[in-house]
């Protein structure tokens, strides 16, 4: 394709077009290709200093009036004569110093082009999406100007010019523009670039140009801030600590996993052995372990990793020790495999046909060596905000007590993540702290990572420190939601009512009026965003209705605004021990949208005949309004149920429901559904101290059940509602049936301790022999097994009707060919979606083009299950730190049973607590009398009264359970001694 012409013309209403013309020579013919771009003199430059740009703020695609955002006294600096200016920003301070830009010490006034926005979005769209979020923030006073759109400062890509040169100098015409168009005003433009190249042409061109090292150096507060730079600016010659194997090239990683002699997956990293990792890939039946330093080679917990298969005499036995860092010795710092073992291609084949046979083999027998691989390449970093402590002994009394930058290891939270070492010449004041870091880089000669500091939320063991460190932990979204988001509400708030003119607005009229039905609510005891009720009264045919109705969510929150685009971000509610993190505004989640009794609302009703078995006859979809008569706690419905002396139609009503959901449950319990458990406990608040009191197991009562079934049943039948209306991008949730390898271990527990076995032909097999795993002498056994079965199952996940075949679409734990999520829309992205398809289904109102996209919507399932299993265990850290709280200075006894045993420790999980812990082999006894039998999952040894003792799993135990601070991490936590 060859350029002809390059033209530009003025078209009125401030318009001007640009047009390339190309002829393209195909099969001997000539094509004329013409490309034109639009341009506008009337972008207004969003100073509130500028009078000259006063006519060019017009409403926004919302119908919004932009208005000037830049002040007109920006920070003035008199050192290197730069005045009061505003700072235009490249693409790769944006890249490698987002943190800064985020902060609230400086950084105010910034200018980001259009063509760094995009030039993001394609690098890093977690970056991307913060940007966006910073450009949101009013306080912090950042735009976005269209320089690509603006007559002013659009240039055309000269020929033989490769686009980050043409990149840089779009970026380079936005500077000059408003170094040039605020010259009047005293305000100069400032350009942050760390781009050697660009800062030379910048400088010649009369820009004020400089890095970000030497802007944040001439700032008042800068010795704060030199803190929080990337670590590349301030690391700049890496220590030579070891030598960790180079990763192999993009072209090597991309050729060996076409050809098959290598192998792509994330890397899980075992909460047990940090220096123990597996990686499952389609090629083999089971995880490829990777173990020792050097091979798992600087992987993070979670990264995207490419493996090399080890040769056959490397392959190991999975590790049967509890390692962590602070155990290790300095001198032992890892395996030091043979270097440069030369393989061919044809030989490596042929190793993986014998992994693949090696994986099929029994279990059982005496050699359990499996393979093991190496990691030589990384395609994606799961790098993020991580929370820690400085270490005592990373820098000397001596050097905390000066003002010099100096060298410091932080201790992660996350006990199987390595140390980062940061640069900081706050050491002194950040010691006992909890800090947030970021991650840079791992150099292949620094023993640990490098970053930088970003914030400090407190003193360790601070109530609101660590709540805020578990949310960071997590990647949970806590902030104050922002005023783009609150506009979206309606403008009553919470004097907002339902219509009493039914017929004033056609959706309201298409509304069913159900007021007159005895509906009600079940819940948790003080739950606030209700988001489903029911109701069931008997037919003169001798059938059922039953309803069930879910707050109509998606009448507030329209697709594509800016509540809407926080809901997705969010993706789900978190809920824990004390608080609760919401997906949606307060007004919505507790009052608008909360099916509250009493008061009139707006639902989406799914209501079924039934008949004497539960056998569905009818099913209809609709929208409705609904007036709630009572909203019951699972105790109390369950008291009124029991009552033989309430005999009024609301109670009669939920006594229908308890017994078709009693016929449902067994319907799907004959079917193959799983019963499964996990140890689910209740930490109880003072109401007025927010302090935590005791703790209890959750009592689960039929009404909770009652709930459960028909919640299941509502999201059975909207699932294949919008499946059949939208085949390619219904929005469903899958539950996969688990390899049988994952099984491996617990079946052979269970035959060397029990002679018993859990089958897995299919979930009904799965569900009977669950129910056989008993223990006449001990009621809690089958609940441990059914713990520790659930912890052997696939993860379920959302994902789009089209990504699958319909035969993978099945709920493995449910037994059901189909389902998907519907009845939470308050606190769930996933219902949102569900609730605009199912409308779209029924004719109500048209689908968004948002969720007819495919691709747009495997981003919303993509981030909706992370985001939902962050939120699970943020969750479940809540109760960990609460735990540790109620047993601080309260030693008790407690029963206990083993679940994992080590060659140096076991593992107890205590159900009263809900709380697992591994008791050290130095802590019951001697070392030197230990004995490990690995096939019979037994620890012997003896204890410091000297009496012999053996401790296998399953065994149930006697421990002292009290709450401790983690000296290297800082949590606080329930440790357990052995009685």
């Amino acid at each position: 394709m060859s350029l002809v012409a390059n033209k530009r013309k003025r078209l009125g209403g401030g318009l001007a077009v640009t047009s390339k013309v190309f002829v393209r020579s195909r099969n001997g013919k000539a094509t004329k290709i013409v490309r034109e771009h639009y341009l506008r003199n009337d972008i207004p430059c969003m100073s509130q200093a500028c009078k000259s740009c006063s006519n060019c703020y017009k409403p926004n695609a919302q119908g919004e009036l932009l208005k000037p955002i830049l002040v007109d006294n920006p920070l003035k600096i008199t050192k290197n004569d730069i005045g009061a200016h505003y700072i235009v920003v490249d693409t790769n301070v944006v890249l490698n110093a987002i943190d800064i830009l985020e902060s609230d010490k400086a950084f105010y006034d910034v200018i980001v082009p259009q063509t760094v926005l995009e030039e993001v979005r394609n690098k890093s769209f977690s970056i991307y999406l913060r940007l966006r979020t910073l450009c949101k923030n009013e306080e912090k006073r950042c735009i976005v100007f269209h320089n690509e759109f603006k007559s002013d400062t659009f240039k055309s890509r000269e020929n033989g010019e490769i686009i980050n040169d043409y990149n840089d100098r779009l970026i380079r015409e936005c500077a000059k523009f408003y170094g040039k168009h605020m010259r009047k005003h005293n305000i100069n433009a400032v350009l942050i670039t760390n781009d050697k190249n660009n800062n030379e042409k910048a400088k010649n061109e009369g820009i004020i140009s400089m890095p970000l090292k030497e802007y944040i150096s001439i700032l008042p507060n800068s010795n704060e801030l030199e803190d929080m730079l990337p670590s590349t600016e301030v690391f700049s010659n890496s220590l030579q600590e070891i030598k960790y194997p180079e990763y192999y090239t993009t072209a090597r990683l991309m050729g060996g996993i076409k050809n098959g002699t290598l192998y792509q997956g994330n890397i899980n990293i075992s909460s047990y052995n940090f220096l123990e990792g597996s990686i499952s890939v389609p090629s083999f039946p089971k995880p490829l372990l990777i173990m020792g330093r050097e091979n798992l080679n600087r992987a993070f917990n979670g990264d995207n990793v490419v493996v090399e298969l080890l040769p056959k005499d490397k392959w190991k036995r999975p590790s049967t020790k509890y390692l962590d860092e602070e155990v290790i010795s300095k001198t032992q710092f890892g395996d030091n495999e043979d270097e440069n073992l030369v393989i061919s291609d044809q030989d490596r084949r042929a190793l993986a046909k014998e992994a693949v046979k090696v994986q099929g083999q029994n279990t059982s027998e005496e050699e359990k060596t499996v393979p093991t691989g190496k990691v030589v390449g990384i395609i994606k970093r799961s790098w993020r905000m991580y929370v820690g402590q400085i270490a005592q002994n990373s820098a000397t009394q001596t050097q905390i007590s000066t003002n010099s930058a100096k060298n410091c290891l932080v201790l992660l939270m996350d006990r199987s993540l390595p140390k980062v070492r940061i640069r900081t010449r706050r050491a002194k004041e950040l010691t006992g702290k909890r800090i947030v870091v970021c991650i840079d880089s791992w150099p292949s000669t620094s023993k640990y990572p490098e970053g930088h500091f970003v914030n400090v939320l407190g003193e360790i063991e601070d109530k609101d420190a660590e709540q805020q460190a578990l949310l960071l932990e997590h990647d949970v979204e806590y902030r104050p939601f922002s005023k783009n988001v609150l506009d979206c509400l309606p403008k009553e708030g919470h004097d907002w009512k339902v219509p009493e003119d039914l017929n004033a607005d056609e959706q309201i009229r298409q509304r069913r009026d159900l007021r007159d039905k005895l509906i009600c609510s079940i819940d948790p005891p003080g739950c606030v965003d209700i988001d489903d009720a029911l109701h069931a009264q008997k037919l003169p045919n001798g059938n059922y209705e039953v309803g069930v109705h879910i707050a109509d969510v998606t009448h507030f929150v329209k697709a594509g605004t800016a509540l809407d685009q926080e809901g997705a971000s969010r993706g789900t509610s978190v809920y824990l021990v004390d608080k609760r993190i919401d997906m949606l505004p307060m007004l919505l989640g507790t009052d608008l949208c909360s099916l509250k009794p009493y008061v009139e609302r707006f639902a989406f009703s799914v209501i079924w005949e039934l008949d004497e078995n539960a056998n569905i006859v009818n099913v209809d979809y609709f929208k409705s309004i609904i007036k709630s008569r009572e909203a019951f706690a699972y105790e109390q419905a369950q008291i009124r149920i029991d009552d033989k002396s309430m005999q009024d139609d609301l109670t009669q009503g939920m006594r229908h429901l308890l017994m078709l959901s009693k016929k449902l449950k067994q319907k799907r319990l004959n079917a193959g559904a799983l019963n499964l458990a996990s140890p689910e406990v209740k930490v109880h608040m003072d109401s007025e101290t927010s302090d935590p009191g005791e703790v209890e197991i959750k009592k689960l009562l039929d009404t909770n059940s009652l709930v459960e079934e028909f919640m299941l049943l509502a999201n059975i039948s909207v699932a294949r509602k919008i499946y059949d209306a939208y085949p390619q991008v219904a929005m469903l949730r899958r539950h996969a049936a688990p390899p049988s390898t994952n099984f491996e271990v617990l079946n052979d527990m269970l035959r060397v301790k029990k002679n018993l076995s859990i089958s897995l032909e299919n979930s009904k097999a799965l569900a009977d022999s669950l129910d056989r795993c008993i223990d006449p002498q001990d009621p809690y056994f089958n609940t441990l097994v059914r713990i520790m079965s659930t912890r052997c199952m696939m993860a379920a996940e959302y994902f789009a009707s089209g990504n699958f075949s319909y035969e993978d679409f099945r709920h493995y734990g449910l037994a059901v060919d189909i389902y998907t999520h519907f009845t939470s829309p308050i606190r769930r992205y996933c219902d949102v979606v569900a609730h605009r398809q199912l409308a779209g289904a029924i004719g109500y109102e048209p689908l968004s083009p948002i969720h007819r996209d495919k691709d747009k919507m495997d981003l919303v399932v993509k981030n909706i299950n992370k985001r939902h299993r962050n939120a699970q265990f943020a969750g479940r850290a809540s109760i960990e730190y609460y735990v540790g709280q109620v047993m601080k200075n309260n030693e008790s006894a407690h029963e206990g049973y083993v679940i994992k045993v080590f060659s140096n420790g076991i593992v107890v999980l205590v159900p009263k607590f809900g709380v697992e812990s591994l008791i050290k082999l130095e802590s019951l006894g001697d070392a030197n009398t230990a004995k490990f039998y690995e096939d019979l999952y037994k620890l012997s040894f003896t204890n410091s009264a000297g009496v012999h003792r053996e401790v296998s799993v399953f065994d149930k135990v006697d421990v002292f359970v009290k709450s401790v601070q983690d000296p290297s991490t800082g949590k606080r936590k329930a440790q357990l001694v052995l009685k």
